[in-house]
């Protein structure tokens, strides 16, 4: 949890070979709009070039105004016209360079998140077994916004800043050689101690932040939990835990202030007192008359001009460091094999099913043998019980038939072909899933009803919602069928959240049916509302049933009985339950007794 707040803060990875290579591979966002940037380029050079003008007629100005008469512009309205001049045509460039970054970003990230999105939504189940929702949902907000800075800002002000260097040492060398040799000696010695103070207080900071990202935790565990914590009655042990986790953050925050007062108290002090030193060594040349006062006014404006490139090109560098971090993050997801399949036509299924000796273990957990060698023939139509306790494999054996994950040993084959080679969209196209826990989406019934099929007709949708004894407590809101459910459902009750899911698979007309628990968690009334819209949705298709409860499957043709990952036992209800101390019978009579 706290590491992934880190990463939320902007990690930092170095500005070496690998690191430039993957942020560039995220650039490649912006080549469909190079033109664009190009001109946001020239307008960035075009404005840095007409600013450095500036010092110069700044000082020009001084010395017409004392009658020299060395340059084309002979009076001090001219020179001020000149500057007013200067300034307008740099606003322009500023104007044009932010626009056409701003445009370039905005459609370059819109394309980043589309293309995450799109990655994370066909990456196979596996990925995120090893990642939380809230470390996805970081990289399309939080990394991709540290990208946007970086496209919007930090690109462009790292070159004008290098411009201005690049522009301007040269320009103090010709213009006025003595005074920026003397300039030059001033300056290492600020910039060591800016890299080695800047480099401390960036890990103390970022000490800061790791101590506030573990404080966050706490608040995001007690709220995810908050009823736990009330029914233990642990809300001040909760508010004691983070006012210590708080009071590391100060402690580390006021330490890293003096230090960053410290840092600022220097800077002041040596950059004002080099900006003192260079005009006291142009005081004297002026008094000496071999620098005319104008010359100096502009070299002091140069000088600050260049030292504030400098001090700025630290937290530049800080920030492309954070981009580097992300871009990573962001690749790695990018790169990652997904399951998206090609264009195929669709197919329909008969609903045939072979487990052929099909073996498996969770990728997050090899060492534990789930499935050890099942071995099952399902005919087209017919309905199939799974029962055994919990972590027997009931469960994954859906999510093999689903291709969610492949085995790690024997095959699965459906209409006598091996799942593995039909086209992933299409052979999917052919189940539908009723879960334990309906999650509908935050719109409405028919919106939720119509993801079965979308584009659905009214009529379909009205009639799937009848199918599934759904219509008539949909007739009863005020507005309908455009009810809105709320986020996840929480606005409808679990047997019509379990009827809408109903109408969503009678609407998807399957031809191979999943029904996951479906009424475990439903009063008498509801269930029995459910148990007949499932009889009329299981016609004429093969029905897969996991089900703990036994009476929701005596009309099954057959019941497997799953244990340890193997089938212990198969048969009818009525076969298995006449086997002495059979498995099945023994739950039976458990569940019997239980009532």
């Amino acid at each position: 949890m706290a590491k992934r707040n880190r990463q939320e803060d902007g990690e930092k990875k170095p500005l070496n070979k690998a690191g430039i290579k993957k942020f560039l591979g995220v650039f490649r966002f912006v080549l469909p709009y190079k033109w664009t940037f190009a001109i946001g380029l020239a307008a960035l050079s075009l404005s840095s070039g007409v600013l450095l003008s500036f010092p110069y007629l700044s000082g020009k100005l001084l010395d017409v105004a004392q009658g020299k008469a060395d340059f084309y512009l002979t009076t001090i309205n001219q020179v001020a016209l000149a500057m007013i001049a200067v300034l307008l045509i740099q606003g322009v460039f500023s104007f044009l360079r932010v626009y056409t970054f701003t445009y370039v970003s905005e459609h370059a990230l819109a394309d980043l998140r589309m293309k995450l999105y799109s990655k994370i939504i066909w990456l196979p189940l596996p990925f995120f077994d090893n990642r939380r929702v809230g470390e996805l949902m970081s990289r399309i907000t939080s990394d991709v916004s540290i990208l946007y800075d970086t496209f919007t800002f930090t690109l462009a002000e790292l070159l004008r800043q290098i411009l201005i260097l690049v522009i301007g040492i040269p320009l103090l060398v010709v213009l006025y050689p003595r005074l920026t040799v003397f300039m030059l000696l001033t300056f290492p010695v600020l910039i060591l101690a800016a890299l080695f103070f800047g480099k401390f207080i960036r890990k103390l900071s970022k000490k800061t932040q790791d101590q506030l990202a573990n404080a966050n935790v706490v608040v995001e565990e007690t709220l995810q939990s908050v009823t736990v914590v009330k029914a233990f009655t642990n809300e001040t042990f909760e508010i004691n835990r983070y006012k210590n986790s708080l009071a590391d953050v100060i402690k580390t925050a006021i330490r890293t202030s003096r230090y960053r007062g410290a840092f600022i108290s220097f800077t002041i002090v040596a950059l004002f007192g080099g900006i003192v030193a260079v005009g006291w060594f142009g005081a004297s040349l002026v008094q000496s008359g071999e620098v005319p006062v104008g010359a100096l006014f502009s070299f002091i404006i140069y000088t600050v001009f260049i030292g504030g490139s400098i001090a700025g090109l630290g937290d530049i560098y800080s920030q492309l460091q954070k981009s580097v971090g992300a871009s990573e993050r962001i690749l790695e997801i990018l790169e990652t094999a997904d399951e998206k399949p090609g264009m195929a036509p669709g197919i329909k299924l008969s609903g045939k099913i072979v487990f052929n000796q099909v073996q498996f273990a969770y990728p997050a957990r090899p060492d534990i043998q789930v499935l050890k060698g099942i071995h099952v023939t399902i005919r087209p139509g017919q309905k199939v019980a799974l029962v055994g306790p919990s972590g027997s494999g009931k469960s994954t054996i859906i999510n093999l038939l689903l291709q969610f994950y492949q085995p790690g040993g024997g095959s699965i084959e459906v209409d006598d072909q091996q799942v593995t080679h039909y086209n992933l969209h299409a052979y999917r196209s052919n189940f539908g899933v009723v879960p334990q826990e309906v999650i509908l989406f935050g719109g409405t019934i028919r919106e939720n009803i119509a993801y079965g099929k979308p584009g659905a007709t009214e009529e379909e949708i009205i009639t799937a919602a009848q199918r599934a004894n759904a219509w008539e407590f949909i007739e009863s809101f005020p507005e309908g069928i455009n009810t809105a459910v709320g986020d996840r459902g929480v606005k409808l009750s679990g047997g019509q959240r379990q009827r809408i899911a109903i109408a969503r698979a009678i609407l998807r007309n399957p031809a191979i049916l999943v029904l996951d628990e479906a009424t475990s968690s439903l009063d008498a009334h509801s269930e029995k509302l459910v148990q007949e819209a499932l009889e009329t949705l299981m016609q004429n298709r093969t029905t897969l049933i996991i089900a703990h409860r036994l009476s929701t499957i005596r009309k099954a043709d057959t019941i497997l009985v799953i244990k340890e990952g193997v089938i212990a036992e198969a048969g009818s209800h009525a076969e298995l339950s006449a086997r002495d101390n059979g498995i099945y019978s023994n739950l039976l009579k458990l569940q019997v007794d239980a009532k």
